[in-house]
């Protein structure tokens, strides 16, 4: 048995460019998965992925050229089954060993008798050779192709050219190769058979086809006679190096886009950034457009300045590297203005009308069956804003958040949303501003999507926040009350991106609202009847995703237990309430009043009937419980007027007090007193304790 490292390469027609990155992973990680799975790989094996447009690889080292050999201890049968009177094989054994692989090597191995709960069992003990790399490699080759997240498969004819069959694969592929060491593996796939030849750079290639010697000069040899930068992390380097390289002479900077960056790397094997220009007259049109145009449909990097001003400058990532490159220049420059032409086409169209004018438009835009039209929505919409908005300023925000959610849909009905639908509230924004519109007004068009995704911005003003708040809370409750809630994985309409939206402005804002009332005054401005009974459901939701977010900032489950059990009305006190059980649960005697807490939590909620809630001192019998009601008369004034302060840290810690009386009580005081009155008083008095113990959070929930 030998190692070498084992190279296979799959020779394919343009691969979609979306999906390389993720084609070339998988097909190199599947690969090593069944070849470990095999026996095949050493401990040490690594893997290294190689995709390009016209092509999938894998190189994984120290791969075996043979399964090692395995022994095999197996239970056949009773052996009064499988033997007669005179020790003789029975018809059944004899059976049974043929299908273990024959009864003349079955003779050969050892067959034994072992005792086992008082029945005696044949057991076959053999050694059974492994099966060499060729076996494996063909059956996991067509594992690999089997489980590639292929988004859409191709049916062409049989490369064999055998009969009228037919192959599926997402492009129809014309080469495979699978080298073990220097060594061609004989193995087939998709109609192909395996050598060493492949093809490098459509135009570029120095040599072709390309003969690779050796597993290990696959790399080298594309790059040196093909042209091509097999690994699709390094071909994205090289181009992130090439963008930089080629904007700071001029003293620009590239826009950062890593999807952009995956893409156009999924479409060259030999990057080469060239700078193009267009005419300075585009750039009347809002960067927004100019850039997505660039971007989406020419795959080009357009070019900021240092204030983040778009530049009438832009980079492209060429696949050829010609001697003199102004015909590619041109060509690609001829080729983007077209595209600007429509943009500046639309902006101007889009201006001869107010956005106000389109409002009444949107009665004819449908949102959902069920919920009706857009323009229904804006009214939902207004009506939430406004009730967010008086409570956040008055009058006067109610009336701005109520312009804003008006105008916040109009801009679905333009040329230009209707070309790029990315633009939606950008454009918005522009429209309103052309109008006249307030600023603040205006940038709540924009900004009422917001958060779009994890780590996104947030809206920048009161009436930004108010309708936005309201576009989101619209939606949860809408689709929540019509039976539209995400399952599993599946949530097709973002509502736990808007759940997460909400809790960060209630949040990052410092909002004070109620989430109660919020949900509320959402489901006030359906008409009643249209939806489904589902306040609570819309509220745990939240709230769980809520609890989620705080655990992904660190806290211990716990910890969030401990403060959401509680449930909070005040979203944005959460973060302030957990830092402050987290000291709190540094403390020395945190553990014994967790459980302390714990205890009182338990008893109270076992006692019959109503539980006072004032001990009566005249009534305490033993010191112990005196202690305690003194320690809680001087200690439950100074936690309470530091959780009113809003300073819950400082509240829980004045709790520390408290360990030494607690546990005295319970270590000298029967709760379940015979005597109903002392039993009474005495429940009164944990239920004090448990007032004064839980006000910031349920510290029980910290007991372990």
């Amino acid at each position: 048995m030998t190692t070498a490292n084992l190279l296979v390469e799959l020779f394919v027609e343009e691969l979609p460019p979306k999906a390389l990155k993720k084609l070339g992973e998988a097909f190199a990680q599947t690969l090593s998965e069944n070849l470990e799975r095999d026996n095949l790989l050493e401990p040490n094996s690594a893997i290294t992925a190689y995709s390009t447009p016209r092509r999938l690889a894998a190189v994984i080292t120290n791969v075996r050229d043979q399964a090692p050999s395995r022994k095999e201890h197996k239970k056949l049968m009773p052996a009064s089954v499988g033997y007669d009177a005179s020790g003789q094989f029975t018809p059944a054994l004899i059976k049974r060993l043929e299908k273990e692989g024959g009864l003349r090597r079955a003779l050969g191995d050892s067959l034994a008798t072992i005792l086992e709960n008082g029945i005696d069992y044949i057991y076959l003990d053999r050694e059974i050779n492994g099966d060499s790399l060729k076996f494996h490699l063909s059956f996991s080759l067509l594992e690999v192709i089997q489980r590639l997240p292929i988004p859409k498969v191709m049916t062409y004819p049989d490369p064999s050219g055998e009969g009228w069959e037919t192959v599926n694969f997402v492009r129809p592929a014309h080469g495979l190769i699978a080298l073990h060491g220097a060594d061609v593996v004989p193995v087939s796939l998709l109609g192909l058979e395996a050598g060493r030849m492949t093809h490098g750079h459509r135009f570029e290639a120095r040599v072709d086809p390309v003969a690779i010697t050796h597993a290990d000069c696959y790399a080298l040899q594309m790059a040196d006679e093909g042209a091509v930068i097999a690994s699709f992390a390094e071909r994205r380097a090289e181009i992130a190096r090439q963008l930089q390289a080629a904007a700071a002479p001029l003293g620009l900077k590239p826009v950062e886009d890593a999807a952009l960056l995956d893409e156009v790397t999924a479409l060259v094997e030999r990057p080469n950034v060239l700078v193009g220009k267009f005419e300075q007259a585009f750039l009347e049109v809002p960067q927004e457009c100019l850039i997505l145009t660039m971007k989406a449909n020419q795959k080009y990097f357009p070019l900021l300045d240092a204030a983040g001003k778009l530049t009438n400058q832009f980079l492209i990532v060429s696949n050829i590297v010609p001697a003199d490159a102004s015909a590619v220049i041109g060509g690609n420059e001829r080729v983007v203005r077209p595209r600007l032409a429509d943009a500046r086409f639309f902006f101007d169209q889009d201006r001869k009308r107010t956005l106000d004018s389109r409002v009444l438009g949107l009665a004819k835009v449908v949102y959902h069956n069920k919920l009706g039209t857009q323009g229904e929505r804006v009214t939902r919409v207004q009506a939430i804003a406004r009730a967010i908005g008086q409570q956040l300023g008055g009058e006067a925000l109610a009336l701005k958040a109520d312009q804003g959610a008006l105008l916040a849909k109009a801009d679905l009905l333009t040329d230009m949303v209707g070309e790029f639908p990315e633009l939606q509230g950008i454009m918005g924004r522009y429209y309103a501003q052309h109008d006249g519109v307030p600023d603040d007004i205006a940038f709540a068009i924009e900004d009422h999507y917001k958060p779009r995704f994890a780590g996104d911005e947030l809206p920048r003003s009161d009436v930004s926040v108010c309708v936005a708040l309201a576009d989101k809370l619209e939606t949860l409750v809408g689709l929540f009350g019509i039976g539209e809630k995400p399952t599993g994985d599946k949530d097709p309409f973002a509502l736990r991106r808007h759940a997460l939206g909400v809790i960060r402005m209630l949040i990052e804002k410092k909002l004070p609202l109620s989430l109660d009332n919020l949900v509320n005054a959402a489901f006030a401005a359906f008409p009643k009847g249209l939806l489904g009974q589902a306040h609570t459901d819309v509220y745990m939701f939240v709230f769980e995703r809520l609890g989620g977010a705080m655990r992904e900032q660190g806290y211990s489950a716990n910890e969030v237990d401990a403060v959401l059990s509680q449930n909070p009305t005040q979203i944005h006190l959460v973060p302030k309430q957990l830092e402050a059980v987290r000291v709190f649960a540094g403390l020395p005697e945190a553990p014994a009043l967790a459980a302390a807490n714990k205890r009182v939590g338990n008893i109270l909620k076992k006692a019959e009937g109503e539980v006072g809630e004032q001990a009566d001192p005249a009534r305490f019998v033993e010191d112990a419980e005196r202690a305690l009601f003194a320690a809680l008369g001087e200690i439950a004034p100074q936690a309470d007027a530091a959780f009113e302060a809003g300073d819950y840290t400082t509240s829980l810690q004045k709790l520390a007090a408290l360990k030494a009386p607690v546990d005295a009580f319970f270590d000298s005081v029967m709760v379940n007193a015979d005597d109903p009155v002392l039993k009474a008083n005495r429940l009164a008095l944990l239920n004090q304790l448990h007032r004064t113990m839980n006000r910031v959070a349920d510290l029980s929930r910290l007991a372990a």
